[in-house]
Order: structure tokens, then C-alpha cells, then sequence
């Protein structure tokens, strides 16, 4: 399905999905995050990319799995599996998008995790193609992605100036088309055109270049135990900001939080972790493998573009930049790859 969307109907549209919960980028305290939007509230899809990924819609930062008491002297155990509502998010740039299907797998494999799906199951992505890149660090095509890539996405929108192009890509995303189809135009003569030609132009800005992406795990391979990975980390202060930004970092930790030690009344709770962290690989006999950054930094270049190469055929990277841009120190995973490389 295609169609087209007066920028002034947008709000008209988000008003017909009044079951949903609606989200969309957001301008507060000097960055664009995804928030609420409640009745009434304008939408400004202006916005370079969001600070937060919409990974945290399928995937909280902190979850609770089940909670326990004791009665009587018995546990009793409560689960706590989310039952949301319908959530559609809108302004999702494609680098996002992609990060999805990625995550869909690692929840989905050996293990399909209930709390993941259902939150996804219900979630629907309403994508907004890239016309200019919104970062120098951006290199979504240097990883296999487009500034209009469609992967992951339900909807892919694209701003023709006064008005969008919209595209149902899924059944999810034509039926939220449905929902607002009142508020849509037909396709006319030269719609099309134009939407290749933003494509088009999109595509022409340079980005960060990584060379060979497929011989990227062979020369990690070989480098493993190569001083490099300690001189490149030396400035890391393993605050995480990279890993937790990441559209596709995905692990985690679970601990038993106790809230009453008389009740025995407590939480069983997922949170992220970060393999930046001194923490993450440390035993409990005191030993840690990757003791120091330099090992650490290798662990977070080597799950995305060898490990998961390994096991899903796809480099785990979308390209978005985050990582290079909030860094507070300039570690940059391009730059890194590159030296590997060489």
C-alpha cells in the first residue's frame, strides 16, 4: 500500500490510532528522545536521530520477571509477563529499523523470550527515511543499510517537502494505514519520481567508509591478541554509553532483589549490562577473563562484526553513529575496524 500524506494531516492520522499508545521524537534537554504523545500534542518529525533506540520498547532497561513472598512459610511466586497495549512509534530512521530484525533473532533462536514478544507482538514502527545524513559519524551503507532502508520497519515514510510518501510494508503497517486511511491521498502522477529522487540524492552523501566488510572477522581473527586493542581502549573510562545507546546490545542480567527480609518478599529483575563494564565476565572464583579495556573494547567489536557473524550471517552494526558521537572520550568504532583492518 501506498499513499500519500499531507504533513498537516499527520496529527489526523495519529488521532485514528486513539487505542494505541503513540510515541514519537521528541526536543527536550538538548537532545530528540522518543516520548508520549498525548491528545492534542503537535508532531515534529524534524528531528536528526533519536538519542535513545527503539530497542527499550521491546526490551526495558529494567523488567521484572516474577516477584515472591513467603506465606506461611511456602513461596509463592507471581508472574509479571507485560501485557501492553498496542504501541506505534513514529520518526524510526532505517538504521533503527534494522536493528530489529536483529534483535528478533537473538530473542527468538535457541530461546524465544515471552517478555520480549510480548511487547513486540504489539508494537508497530512507523519509519522516517533519512533525506540529509543527520551525523558525520552516520555509515548505515557502509554496513549493508540505506538512508530508506525498509528492514524492520512496518511504515516507511518519506518528506516530500509539504507533504509525505507513505508505504505499508507489513500487515502491521497497512493496517495502522487503514486505521488513518481518511486522512490519505491517492498517489498522483510524479509522487513516485520524486521519491526516487530524494532516494537517490539521499544515497549521494558520502559516509564513513569500512572498506571490505567481509574480511572485517578474519582480521579480528588474526589481531586477536594484538597489542592494539589495549592502545586503542587507553582512554576508555568504561562508562557504557556506547553499548546502551546501541539500537542492537542486547545483553543483560538478572538478580533477585529482596524488598522485606522478613516477608522474604522480593523481585526476580532484568536489567542491562554492558560489557564495558569491569563486572560483566568476572567469575566467582575472583578471576576475570577480560580484566583489562583493552580486552573489552576487542569483546564489543568482536560480537558485532565476528560473533555474530558466526552465528546469524549478519554483522550486528546498523551504522547509526551513536557510539562514535556520545562517546566522551572519541573512541570510534570506524576508526578502530579500520586500524584492525590494516
Amino acid at each position: 500500500m501506498e499513499k500519500i500524506l499531507n504533513q498537516e494531516k499527520l496529527r489526523e492520522w495519529v488521532d485514528m490510532l486513539d487505542d494505541c499508545e503513540v510515541y514519537a521524537p521528541a526536543f527536550a534537554d538538548s537532545v530528540w528522545n522518543f516520548a508520549r504523545i498525548e491528545a492534542g500534542t503537535d508532531i515534529d518529525l524534524s528531528h536528526t536521530n533519536t538519542i535513545g533506540s527503539v530497542k527499550e520498547f521491546v526490551f526495558p532497561q529494567r523488567e521484572v520477571f516474577f516477584r515472591f513472598e513467603k506465606k506461611d512459610g511456602v513461596p509463592v511466586l507471581t508472574p509479571t509477563l507485560p501485557d501492553p497495549k498496542p504501541t506505534v512509534v513514529f520518526g524510526v530512521r532505517p538504521c533503527d529499523g534494522r536493528g530489529m530484525p536483529r534483535n528478533d533473532t537473538v530473542f527468538n533462536k535457541e530461546f524465544v523470550d515471552p517478555y520480549y514478544w510480548a511487547r513486540r507482538d504489539k508494537l508497530t514502527l512507523i519509519g522516517l527515511a533519512c533525506n540529509l545524513p543527520h551525523s558525520p559519524n552516520c555509515f548505515c551503507q557502509s554496513v549493508g543499510g540505506s538512508p530508506h532502508s525498509e528492514d524492520g520497519l512496518d511504515v516507511l515514510m518519506t518528506d516530500l517537502g509539504d507533504r509525505f510518501h507513505v508505504k505499508g510494508i507489513t500487515v502491521k503497517g497497512v493496517e495502522a494505514m487503514e486505521r488513518g486511511r481518511d486522512a490519505f491521498d491517492a498517489v498522483r502522477d510524479g509522487d513516485q519520481a520524486e521519491v526516487e529522487k530524494v532516494h537517490d540524492t539521499s544515497r549521494s552523501f558520502p559516509q564513513r567508509p569500512l572498506g571490505n566488510l567481509d574480511a572485517i572477522p578474519e582480521a579480528i581473527r588474526e589481531n586477536f591478541d594484538s597489542p592494539l586493542w589495549a592502545d586503542m581502549a587507553q582512554h576508555c573510562i568504561g562508562c557504557g554509553i556506547c553499548t546502551f545507546l546501541c539500537p542492537t546490545c542486547h545483553c543483560f542480567d538478572i538478580n533477585d532483589e529482596v524488598i522485606s527480609p522478613t516477608t522474604g518478599e522480593g523481585e526476580r529483575v532484568r536489567t542491562w549490562d554492558n560489557c564495558q563494564f569491569p563486572d560483566f565476565t568476572m567469575h566467582t572464583s575472583g578471576h576475570n577473563p577480560r580484566a583489562d579495556l583493552g580486552s573489552r573494547l576487542r569483546q564489543r567489536v568482536s560480537h558485532k562484526f565476528l560473533y555474530f557473524v558466526e552465528n546469524h550471517k549478519t554483522q550486528q552494526c546498523t551504522g547509526c553513529g551513536r557510539c562514535i558521537t556520545e562517546c566522551p572520550v572519541g573512541i570510534d568504532i570506524v576508526a578502530v575496524l579500520e586500524r584492525v583492518s590494516q
